[in-house]
């Protein structure tokens, strides 16, 4: 994928975006086989890259993934880090908060997930959960205990853009600190969702994966396409673009995640730390005790 598609499928900061203004089939003109080759490649490459991250020590990688259901993140996780050392990234699946987590701030347990240096944390679900399901469902507000806010008529406008200067400001304390933040929607069309909720139904090997919830919140699609639109607009910034990544198509879903992620890391110049002088004398007399060590 060449840089200018790259940059299409950015929402572009500063600018108001909706959902339905990004095509979720879009592929270029690229054929599966060559999509699948390239991931391959870039797989490869993550490796080494992720190997230098943690020997520089020095940055970190946060990975975001939201999406509706069914759009891919758990396969497109498994596909894209497959050639990392486990021990070399995480992933964190943010679910409904637990009554400790309700007792602290909504950003409290993303902190305590975030990756150290040299490491890259994925996470499927993050704090844009407290812009997306709570504003669809701004009841589930009320549970954060906030002050002044005892009903759902308390939750207005300013709620929501203070909320987002509350995250865009986080993202940029940790950007300004060393964290490399990447963002993806998976953006998977009503149609596509329909039939992957079918597969799931029909296929038994797949019955573990559906959820009654599922079709339940699906009939929130058009709240919950409004509630991204905004997110889009209101958090993609210079330092922490969205990407919204076609989910239609998911062999072209993996290679555009692929590519960025190593687009963003090739950026950073990693690099494995250089000896000082005085080391790499020391090191030359390991190197000789070891050849005169008689095994």
């Amino acid at each position: 994928m060449k840089k200018e598609i790259l940059k299409e499928l950015i929402a572009k900061p500063g600018k108001e975006h909706h959902v339905s203004d990004f095509n979720p089939s879009f592929t270029t003109d690229m054929s599966k086989q060559d999509a699948k080759e390239q991931l391959g490649k870039d797989i490869e490459r993550l490796s080494e890259l992720q190997s230098m991250l943690y020997a520089q020590d020095c940055y970190s990688i946060l990975v975001i993934f939201q999406a509706m259901d069914a759009a891919g993140k758990d396969g497109t996780i498994k596909h894209v880090m497959s050639g990392i050392n486990p021990q070399g990234y995480q992933v964190y699946s943010f679910k409904q908060p637990s009554a400790e987590e309700l007792d602290h701030d909504y950003l409290w347990r993303i902190n305590r997930s975030l990756p150290e240096r040299g490491r890259i944390g994925i996470f499927n679900r993050s704090h844009y959960e407290d812009v997306l399901i709570a504003k669809v469902h701004p009841e589930i507000v009320l549970s954060n205990k906030l002050p002044n806010i005892t009903k759902t008529e308390d939750i207005d406008s300013d709620f929501w853009q203070h909320r987002y200067r509350q995250i865009n400001d986080f993202e940029r304390y940790l950007t300004e600190n060393g964290t490399v933040i990447i963002k993806f929607f998976l953006n998977v069309s009503k149609e596509e969702q329909k039939k992957r909720f079918l597969e799931r139904l029909n296929d038994e090997s797949k019955n573990w994966k559906f959820s009654s919830a599922d079709i339940k919140e699906r009939q929130y699609w058009n709240h919950y396409m409004k509630a991204y639109s905004d997110v889009l607009t209101e958090t993609s910034t210079e330092i922490a673009p969205w990407y919204v990544i076609p989910a239609d198509n998911k062999w072209f879903m993996r290679y555009a995640v692929g590519r960025i992620i190593c687009t963003r890391m090739e950026a950073l110049d990693l690099h494995y730390p250089q000896l000082s002088k005085e080391e790499l004398e020391k090191l030359e007399e390991c190197k000789k005790s070891v050849s005169d060590i008689n095994f």
